[in-house]
């Protein structure tokens, strides 16, 4: 087995960070959409965590920024009360400039892909009006 001491791989599956159940890299070149769903729990439920869309500095702060939100969104639904698990997601870019119709079905598609075991909700850079395109 090789060593994995830096970057997404270590994150993922070695560091205090990882233990997520799923994580999915998410690409649509056609519409230029980059992102990370990152399922930290599903014991309770379903995970239920928003989407961020944010100009990241690199896909290894996007794919730590996930996991790390996910992670949270676990303990955070859970000390509510709710019957759902931890999840989250990022889409890499600046929404002001690369937000389209076309992208949020992309990433629709990819939520829905996972057949129920994410839900999400607007965050960071997502708004009601995204919500309603990505269902």
């Amino acid at each position: 087995m090789t060593d994995v001491t830096d970057g997404v791989l270590h994150t993922l599956f070695q560091s205090d960070q990882g233990g997520h159940e799923q994580v999915v890299l998410c690409q649509d070149r056609a519409s230029g959409l980059k992102a990370v769903i990152a399922i930290h729990s599903t014991a309770l439920g379903p995970a239920l965590g928003g989407t961020r869309f944010y100009p990241y500095a690199s896909e290894e702060e996007a794919v730590a920024d996930a996991l790390n939100l996910a992670r949270g969104m676990s303990y955070k639904n859970a000390m509510a009360g709710l019957d759902h698990g931890g999840g989250k997601a990022v889409i890499m870019g600046d929404p002001e400039k690369i937000k389209t119709e076309e992208l949020l079905l992309a990433y629709g598609r990819f939520v829905a892909s996972l057949g129920g075991r994410y839900v999400t909700a607007c965050d960071v850079g997502t708004y009601v009006a995204d919500m309603d395109v990505v269902a």
